[in-house]
């Protein structure tokens, strides 16, 4: 009984060290590039979420995220002030603040759909790297163009909707007719509005990226802690490694 008790507990000891060996090997691989492609498709999702909920509130927090005046905003805010136009300056803002929020909330399935579409190239660098927003960069580049062509119909029609282009029209009639006024103000902020939301989207993806990237906690999915965490040792490795002279 004793011999037969003694193998098993020598089989079991022998199975767990086996298992243990195992786990080591294991996590010794590094993900492929799919994963890691994956990785930072969930990390830039993560990071429209982030802005999708920063945009429900746009009073709070990055200043992209609420309207603001296009040009020499400062000076036009204050000329504007001056000829006691304070009540529809504010209504104004307050309107196309609002249009910017219903549009980022009409287009979350493109904004979506731009990280599953992105063809990521050389995703090895673009996970191991110094740049702590190295995802969001490549994002911004190589997806701003399409994103603007999809989100400037949702903005003019946002802002016709709630009635903030007939208050931006009044309120550019009656600016451009100031004498001695050198830049007049565009009678059509589509452009200007779709730019400045999809600003402020990459604003908080980048924000994001950075927390996933620095702080474990953040890392909401398995891939993305597995893939940040290969990241992690492999940037230890080269911190640890002198270079060469």
């Amino acid at each position: 009984m004793k011999k037969i008790l003694t193998v098993s507990l020598l089989s079991i000891s022998l199975i767990l060290g086996s298992c243990e060996t195992l786990n080591k090997v294991i996590s010794s691989i590094g993900p492929t590039e799919f994963e890691m492609a994956g990785g930072l498709k969930d990390a830039l999702t993560q990071g429209l979420y982030t802005g999708f909920d920063a945009f429900a509130n746009p009073s709070q927090g990055n200043p992209l995220l609420r309207f603001a005046l296009p040009g020499d905003a400062a000076k036009i805010e204050k000329t504007l002030r001056d000829l006691g136009m304070t009540s529809l300056l504010n209504q104004v803002t307050s309107k196309f603040t609002n249009a910017m929020t219903s549009a980022v909330v009409a287009a979350k399935p493109i904004f979506l759909n731009s990280v599953k579409q992105m063809n990521l190239r050389d995703v090895t660098s673009l996970l191991i790297t110094d740049n702590t927003r190295a995802a969001t960069d490549y994002f911004k580049t190589t997806m701003s163009p399409q994103l603007m062509t999809a989100f400037r119909p949702i903005v003019d029609s946002t802002a016709n909707l709630n009635g903030a282009n007939k208050e931006w029209a009044s309120l550019v009639n009656i600016y451009n007719k100031i004498p001695l006024v050198s830049t007049k103000l565009e009678a059509s902020l589509t452009d200007f509005l779709a730019a400045r939301v999809i600003d402020g989207m990459f604003a908080k993806v980048a924000e994001e990226e950075i927390n996933i990237r620095t702080k474990y906690e953040f890392r909401k999915t398995d891939l993305m802690k597995k893939v940040f965490g290969y990241a992690d040792e492999k940037l230890k490795q080269r911190s640890a490694t002198p270079s060469s002279m």
